[in-house]
């Protein structure tokens, strides 16, 4: 049975009927909170359908919390946050309040700006993370981005040319589960693959010390296995447009995740924005849009290491 959010009779009537004066009635809570679910959402690339069906609850009260409009039980939050594989601190903005020494940390952090976060960041990995230097890092030549900016194409002929192999992650996360990504999904969750996915990543660094990987497009999503691609790996973030994007993955006949959705092209502008800053923490931005395969891949080398 769906879980139904608790919302007061007559409230939802009233805004539905009256925009206008639902907007002017939102509470800044529950606005930011529909703010940040729906930034979760997004950064795991889950239409609000598939995570209304995946969290067994009601399409309809995911769209009123998204929109700051619905008053979301605890219960209810508690069924996305396992979807989103996200604790209900994060959901509702305080994730560093679980002790005095995360309150003390965030002090340190709160009000630097985005090199000195990098730099921190950096620092905590070589402090708690294996060891890996830099020369052994740019032996492994990791892409990442969407669906449909070359990472497989591109990546197999650069491979090519240096002479290394070329590993397709997602295929190693089926050989690791022992079935398909969509298989995955449907038996054992989100969260499962994202399991998947960390292990197979981990099982490729261990067995490659050089290598071309092209990477799923939300390997993002989870800051653990991004850290580890990080540390251990050269990246490149090959980026394009939205529209560039779709028409790529349509041409490959491969509609996933925005079959059936209406809003398939401002879902996917989503995904992009919301990830975009991960994916900018790449050491190379390379943007392929309007460029040919001949002259992407040329200019492509021109990113990497010699």
């Amino acid at each position: 049975m769906q879980y139904l959010a608790c919302v007061k009779a007559g409230d939802l009537s009233d805004s539905m009927s009256n925009p206008e004066l639902a907007i002017s009635e939102k509470d800044p809570f529950l606005a930011a909170l529909g703010e940040r679910v729906r930034l979760l959402r997004a950064r795991r690339g889950l239409t609000r359908k598939a995570l209304a069906n995946l969290a067994d609850v009601s399409e309809r009260h995911v769209a009123n919390v998204e929109t700051g409009v619905g008053n979301a039980s605890i219960q209810f939050l508690r069924q996305l946050c396992t979807v989103l594989n996200c604790s209900l601190a994060e959901m509702t903005g305080d994730e560093t309040a679980s002790s005095p020494d995360w309150l003390m940390i965030r002090e340190i952090l709160r009000g630097r700006d985005d090199d000195e976060l990098a730099r921190a960041r950096a620092a905590l990995a070589e402090l708690f993370g294996k060891p890996t230097s830099e020369a052994t890092r740019r032996q492994r030549i990791a892409l990442i981005g969407l669906r449909g900016a070359g990472k497989s194409s591109l990546g197999r002929k650069l491979a090519a040319h240096i002479g290394v192999p070329f590993i397709e992650l997602s295929a190693q996360i089926e050989i690791l589960a022992g079935c398909g990504i969509d298989e995955i999904h449907s038996l054992y969750g989100q969260t499962a693959y994202r399991r998947y996915e960390q292990r197979a990543l981990e099982e490729v660094i261990r067995s490659h010390a050089r290598g071309v990987i092209a990477t799923p497009g939300g390997i993002v999503s989870e800051p653990a296995t991004f850290n580890l691609l990080l540390t251990h790996c050269y990246t490149v973030w090959l980026k394009a447009s939205p529209e560039e994007h779709m028409s790529r993955v349509l041409a490959q006949g491969d509609r996933r995740p925005m079959s059936g959705n209406r809003e398939a092209m401002e879902d996917l502008k989503r995904i992009l924005e919301s990830r975009a800053q991960f994916y900018s923490k790449a050491d190379k931005t390379f943007d392929t849009s309007d460029m040919p395969a001949e002259l992407a891949f040329s200019r492509l080398l021109e990113q990497v290491p010699a």
